[in-house]
């Protein structure tokens, strides 16, 4: 039994490397997938959304419209606050909820927890290995720019919405550069592995 919190900032990488562990076959459990169902037209969580931040951050078929509500929370670090503060209680409860799924399942699972806000919202602790993705931050600009589209400010903002490098690296039991080609992000990825299943 192997539970693993995987995080880095924005375009550092961390979804490939979560890809890689599941083809190994780790069970991931991604935490932006939970935010998008516990933010689901019906749910408690996106009533209190509309009811904090209004009835325009809902598209007309009734989901939340998120860039609407990005715009509105990102460089505003009280409105990100408030907008977390309503989230986050309910995706820890609801991967507590998988992990414990995943666990029953098989026993020896390695479960990796997919999580980008890990050092905003560092959870129960719960963690036998931290492991951060980690390019440099203009790396990450220019990925966001190149592979998502964004504008240079918009990458610049969003990445300063999170908190910085030092803080999520003080987090890390082990560190996987992306800032290299894939190759050597799977070489590294690889020596994880071994190293979890020891």
């Amino acid at each position: 039994m192997t539970l693993l919190a995987l995080t880095g900032g924005i375009a550092s990488g961390k979804s490939t490397i979560a890809t890689m562990l599941a083809e190994r076959g780790a069970v991931v459990v991604d935490a932006d997938a939970i935010v998008r169902d516990v933010q689901s037209p019906g749910s408690p969580v996106l009533a209190a959304i509309v009811a904090e931040f209004g009835g325009d951050v809902l598209r007309p078929d009734g989901s939340l419209d998120r860039p609407v509500l990005g715009a509105r929370v990102f460089g505003h670090p009280e409105r990100l606050a408030t907008l977390n503060a309503l989230v986050h209680p309910a995706v820890r409860e609801e991967s507590q909820r998988r992990f414990r799924a995943a666990f029953d399942a098989d026993a020896d699972a390695v479960v990796v927890y997919d999580v980008p806000l890990l050092a905003e919202s560092r959870g129960t602790g719960e963690w036998d290995l931290v492991v951060v993705a980690h390019a440099p931050a203009e790396q990450r600009v220019q990925r966001l720019v190149s592979q998502r589209g964004f504008t240079e400010a918009d990458a610049r903002a969003r990445i300063a919405a999170q908190v910085g490098d030092d803080e999520r690296l003080a987090l890390a039991d082990v560190v996987i550069d992306t800032a290299g080609d894939v190759d050597a992000t799977r070489r590294q990825v690889d020596d994880l592995w071994e190293r979890l299943r020891a």
